[in-house]
């Protein structure tokens, strides 16, 4: 997966070197969602702000209202909405659930780009061009709007935006991903990823676009986000603690489902990692690091315990990080799909490290004086060093060998 954050206002038909080599651009199809609930007094409103704005693009934009199961008069202004205006359609679901409605809608639709944006229109409308350009360009699969991306202008209560940085950080921890703002209402993506990513989520409400996005993130799919200012609607009827709780939940339930099913979904192994070159100097980054955490553990350990002890734990902290940080980082995988047994043959090497630094503590057992535990830890780190060909050969071959099995043929077809 690529992922990009740029300005929206920064991309277009010329943001991207490749577009020069496309074709003068037809016009795009897009199925534009708008799920309601209860929305009488900003429904008409906030479908003219979108048909003002969208009638500028370069795309042909329809605009569907999707009701979940609304029992004020929005159903009433919707039909209408729809009988005076040609580009807006209306959907009546007899059900509640931002996710079902997404669903139903994009999994009817026939759009080069289905997208959705909430009916409060909090993120500027403006960006929809953009989004839709990469997306048909070829250069993402999916285009979100991101309000957590540095120097925006956000306005909201102090309550929701703690609540969001700490919910898209436990995502990151708990299901590897690496976009920034997984709730946002503002998305977009390809007709041939939505048939791919829609039979495969479950969720019908707000984890609805967690969920998507992880499993396109998984899949090797590319996610370009684009920064967006955002104005909070002190109206929203969204109880954020019980979202967040049920969202937690559906973390637990996707962890559950992808480490049961193997990481069979939507062709997960066939992820590429990257090529061998950005392998070598990832590696030699993660290296770089795992080191120096090696070299801080190690000083501190040797204070409280012997040098032996302190070797020991300071190497074994360290490589669990370093496997880790090179899983994600070298060799491009994201799932948690087999972290566990990834860790448990990392640790083989750990007995190869262990090997070359219990040498170097024997070199080092008659030095002396103020300096020797400084030397002691010079031994150590070149043993180290000495022993991180060895281990790259060995995560290449064995502990990561899909991603590089993968990485190989498509370097062959290449």
């Amino acid at each position: 997966m690529r992922q990009h954050s740029i300005p929206w206002d920064q991309a277009g038909p010329h943001a991207h070197p490749f577009t020069a080599t496309h074709d003068a651009p037809t016009s795009t199809n897009v199925d534009l969602v708008v799920p309601v609930y209860n929305e009488e007094a900003s429904l008409a409103t906030s479908v003219a702000t979108l048909l003002r704005a969208t009638s500028k693009g370069d795309s042909h934009v329809t605009i569907i209202i999707a009701d979940n199961a609304s029992t004020d008069a929005t159903p009433t202004i919707a039909e209408a909405l729809a009988e005076k205006h040609p580009d807006v359609r209306y959907v009546r679901l007899e059900q509640k659930g931002r996710g079902r409605a997404l669903s139903k809608v994009w999994s009817a639709s026939d759009a080069d780009v289905v997208a959705y944006t909430d009916v409060d229109l909090a993120t500027d409308i403006r960006a929809l061009d953009p989004m839709v350009e990469v997306i048909r360009s070829g250069i993402a699969d999916v285009a979100i709007a991101s309000r957590l991306l540095p120097g925006l202008d956000i306005s909201r209560g102090v309550k929701r935006e703690v609540i969001s940085r700490c919910y898209n950080r436990l995502l990151r921890l708990s299901l590897g991903v690496g976009y920034s703002d997984a709730q946002c209402g503002f998305k977009a993506m390809s007709a041939e990823a939505a048939k791919k990513l829609l039979p495969l989520v479950e969720d019908t409400a707000w984890f609805f676009d967690t969920e998507l996005l992880t499993r396109a993130e998984w899949a090797g799919l590319r996610i370009h986000e684009f920064g967006t200012d955002w104005v909070d609607d002190p109206d929203s009827s969204v109880d954020v603690l019980a979202t967040a709780w049920a969202d937690v939940k559906g973390i637990h339930r996707l962890r559950r489902t992808i480490l049961r099913s193997g990481g069979q979904t939507l062709g997960i192994d066939d992820v590429p990692a990257p090529n061998t070159g950005a392998q070598i100097l990832h590696f030699i980054d993660v290296g770089i690091v795992s080191t120096l955490l090696y070299a801080v553990l190690f000083l501190f350990g040797v204070q409280m315990f012997s040098p032996t002890v302190a070797n020991l734990g300071a190497l074994l902290i360290s490589t669990v990080a370093n496997t880790g940080l090179n899983r994600r980082h070298t060799f491009g995988v994201r799932s948690p799909h087999h972290g566990l047994a990834a860790q448990i043959k990392g640790l083989a090497s750990f007995a190869l490290c262990l090997g070359f630094t219990s040498a170097g503590l024997a070199i080092s057992a008659n030095f002396t004086g103020p300096l020797a535990s400084v030397g002691t830890l010079a031994v150590l780190t070149s043993a180290n060093l000495l022993a991180t060909i060895v281990r790259f050969v060995l995560l290449r071959t064995w502990v990561f060998a899909i991603g590089a099995h993968h990485n190989s043929r498509s370097a062959h077809h290449g």
